[in-house]
């Protein structure tokens, strides 16, 4: 089983605090800006998680 980092961790959690804070401010909220920004976030924490898993994995 490999072991990985605190900050990979720490990578895996920003992604699904991002999911989750963008699900809530598009179903329970009309700030678009903040919905916008939240995705992008999360969409940049996946792809350097992603990245970061396959080419030191």
């Amino acid at each position: 089983m490999a072991s990985y980092p605190a900050t990979w961790y720490a990578l895996w959690f920003m992604v699904m605090f991002f999911g989750v804070t963008t699900w809530y401010l598009r179903n329970f909220s009309e700030r678009v800006e903040a919905t916008r920004l939240s995705a992008l976030l999360g969409v940049v924490s996946m792809i350097t998680l992603l990245l970061w898993t396959l080419i030191e994995f």
